[in-house]
C-alpha cells in the first residue's frame, strides 16, 4: 500500500470506489510520487506482454522443479546410506518448492485482472511475494543440509555446523521478508537497508560456514568428487547472491513494471539454478564418495555406480562383504 495514500486516509485498491475507471498510474499522478510512495513491485499495472513473461517463468520453473523432485525420488538408492541424508533434503526442498510454485502460479492468475488492455493488479497480487519468502524460508535450510551430508564433518562438528548453517539461512530470509513486505510494506527504504544489512550479517556467517566445511572435506575424497564439490558450492553460492541483489534495487530506484517482470524472471531462474543445477551436482558427488568408499572396502552398495556411463564401482553385497572379511 504506498505510504501517500495511507497519510491522507485513502486506501488505493484496483477498481474500488473513488478510483473506478481511473487506472492506478492516474491516481498516483495526483501528487509527486517520491521513490519510497510507490507502489511495491508486485502492485504494478502489466502489459499482456510482461504478465505472459511472468507465467512463463514462474510455470517453466514450477515444472522444472517438479521434474527434478522427480528425479531426486527415483535416484535417492543410487548412493549409500552415509550420503542419503543429501537425496532425502533435495526430495523434500523439491516438493515444498513445487508446491510453492504451484501457489506462486495461481497467485499471478488471479492477482492480475485483464481491464482496458492492460494487467491491474488485484488484492490477490499482494501475496506473489510472500510466497517466495515462505518457499525460501523452508528450502534455503534445506540446501544447506544437503550441501553439508557430503561434506566429511562428522560427529558433534557436524551437528553444530549443520545447526548454525540452518538457523542462519532461515534467519537470513525471514529478515529480509520483514524488509522487503512487512515494514512499510517494502516501500520504506530506511526498512529495506536496515533489514538488508541485518540479513547481510546471517548471509556472510552462512558463506563462512559452509566454505569452511567445505575446505575442510576436500583432501578427503578423490579428486573427481573434489572438483564436483567445489562446482556445486561455486555454483550455490553465486545463485545465493542473485537474490540480495535483486531485493537491493529498490532501495536506489524507484520500481516499475518492466522491474516487477525482470525481477519474477531473476528470482526463478535462481531458484532453478540454486535447487537443480546444485542438486545434481551434490547427488554427483555422493555416488562418487559412494564409489569411493565401496572400493576401499570401508562401505556396501548392492549396485554398481555408474557416473557419466562410466562404471565407478561394482556392486558390493553387505554379506559378501562379511564372507569375504572372514
Amino acid at each position: 500500500m504506498p505510504r501517500g495514500d495511507r497519510a491522507c486516509g485513502r486506501v488505493w485498491r484496483p477498481g474500488s470506489a473513488g478510483t473506478a475507471g481511473v487506472s492506478a498510474p492516474a491516481v498516483l499522478r495526483s501528487r509527486p510520487v517520491e521513490p519510497t510512495d510507490s507502489r511495491a513491485p508486485e502492485l504494478q499495472t502489466l502489459t499482456p506482454g510482461q504478465f505472459d513473461v511472468v507465467q512463463f517463468a514462474v510455470l517453466g520453473a514450477g515444472f522444472a522443479l517438479l521434474a527434478y523432485l522427480l528425479y531426486s525420488w527415483a535416484s535417492r538408492d543410487e548412493v549409500s546410506a552415509r550420503y542419503r541424508p543429501s537425496a532425502y533434503a533435495a526430495i523434500c526442498l523439491a516438493a515444498v518448492a513445487t508446491l510453492a510454485y504451484a501457489v506462486l502460479y495461481s497467485d499471478v492468475d488471479s492477482g492480475f485482472r485483464l481491464t482496458g488492455g492492460v494487467y491491474v493488479p488485484t488484492e490477490e497480487a499482494r501475496t506473489t511475494e510472500g510466497t517466495r519468502y515462505i518457499d525460501w524460508s523452508v528450502t534455503v535450510p534445506l540446501l544447506t543440509v544437503e550441501l553439508l551430508a557430503v561434506c566429511s564433518l562428522a560427529g558433534a562438528r557436524a551437528r553444530r555446523v549443520r545447526a548454525g548453517a540452518m538457523a542462519s539461512a532461515f534467519l537470513m530470509i525471514v529478515t529480509g521478508y520483514l524488509g522487503a513486505q512487512v515494514v512499510g510494506e517494502g516501500r520504506d527504504t530506511v526498512a529495506l537497508v536496515v533489514w538488508g544489512l541485518i540479513s547481510t550479517a546471517f548471509f556472510a556467517y552462512l558463506y563462512v560456514a559452509l566454505i569452511a566445511a567445505v575446505r575442510a572435506s576436500l583432501p578427503t575424497m578423490g579428486e573427481e568428487a573434489a572438483t564436483s564439490l567445489r562446482n556445486a558450492t561455486i555454483v550455490l553460492l553465486s545463485s545465493f547472491g542473485i537474490y540480495p541483489l535483486v531485493y537491493a534495487v529498490p532501495v536506489f530506484v524507484d520500481v516499475t513494471a518492466a522491474w516487477y517482470t525482470a525481477m519474477q524472471v531473476s528470482y526463478s531462474i535462481a531458484d532453478v539454478i540454486a535447487k537443480i543445477g546444485f542438486g545434481v551436482l551434490v547427488h554427483k558427488v555422493a555416488k562418487l564418495r559412494t564409489a569411493e568408499d565401496v572400493a576401499a572396502g570401508v562401505d556396501t552398495h548392492p549396485e554398481p555406480v555408474w557416473s557419466s556411463n562410466v562404471r565407478k564401482s561394482e556392486g558390493v553385497q553387505p554379506e559378501v562383504r562379511r564372507i569375504a572379511e572372514r
